[in-house]
């Protein structure tokens, strides 16, 4: 019986990302048999096409892996990760996860890390533009309401935190002569583009619960209370200053449990 057109345009995406799967039903030289030779070109096409996407987009993670153990990552994840959209800049959003699962890159721990800084920063790039949220808009609020109020997220700001230095490996890797990292400490990663250019940050230490809990839309009181407890030396002010400097936030918002 011969299949339906969705039912062959599943079986030939399949096939495609599958080098185990048989040729799909139609693909025949002028004889009339299956081409399996002429359909693996097809197939090296695509994965050499989608490799090269994700290359684009984690030139870092290419660079610590090396070209040869990368192509073997990104076609092993491509066999499952078919693109969802026909941007290919949306291509890899998930790369990062999937390399944490990775076997063969276990040995390199803050790979996924590093990886979903690269992710972010894409992210950035692309995101919608909006204007940072001015420090004077600190000043304008009810210094007895500030504990209760919300921070926005610029859209196109992400934090990522790492049992590594993933900043500084990063940083690093933007130059052809990589230097070593010279402190092998837990970093946070602020990535965003408040402007026109997309900017990777280490926050300090202290601040990195702080941040983390605004960026999982915490109250300003809840958030400094959580990084007063994780570290002793946080300081409430600078480290708020510091983060709607660096543009991290679009708007100051009262919480809606405390609106009267």
């Amino acid at each position: 019986m011969m299949m339906g057109f969705a039912a062959s345009q599943n079986a030939f995406a399949a096939a495609l990302l599958r080098a185990d799967r048989p040729v799909p039903e139609g693909i025949t030289s002028p004889r009339g048999v299956p081409d399996a030779a002429r359909f693996a070109v097809y197939r090296n096409n695509v994965f050499v096409g989608l490799t090269k996407a994700l290359a684009q987009q984690f030139p870092v993670t290419e660079r610590l892996v090396g070209k040869e153990f990368f192509v073997a990552m990104a076609r092993t994840y491509a066999q499952d990760h078919k693109p969802a959209s026909p941007l290919m800049i949306e291509y890899g959003s998930d790369f990062p996860d999937f390399i944490a699962s990775f076997q063969q890159a276990k040995e390199l721990a803050y790979l996924p890390d590093v990886a979903r800084i690269e992710a972010a920063w894409m992210r950035a790039y692309h995101a919608a533009d909006a204007v940072p949220l001015d420090l004077a808009a600190l000043t304008t609020a009810a210094p007895e309401m500030l504990a209760d109020m919300r921070l926005v997220i610029h859209p196109s700001a992400g934090l990522i935190r790492s049992g590594y230095p993933i900043g500084s490996i990063w940083s690093a890797h933007q130059q052809e002569m990589v230097t070593p990292v010279a402190s092998w400490q837990p970093e946070t990663v602020l990535v965003l583009r408040p402007e026109m250019t997309v900017h990777v940050r280490i926050l300090p230490p202290q601040d990195a619960v702080f941040a983390a809990a605004l960026f999982n839309d915490a109250t300003l009181g809840d958030a400094a209370e959580a990084a007063f407890a994780a570290a002793p030396e946080f300081d409430f002010g600078t480290a708020l200053i510091g983060l709607v400097s660096l543009g991290a936030f679009s708007a100051l918002k009262q919480d809606e449990g405390n609106v009267p």
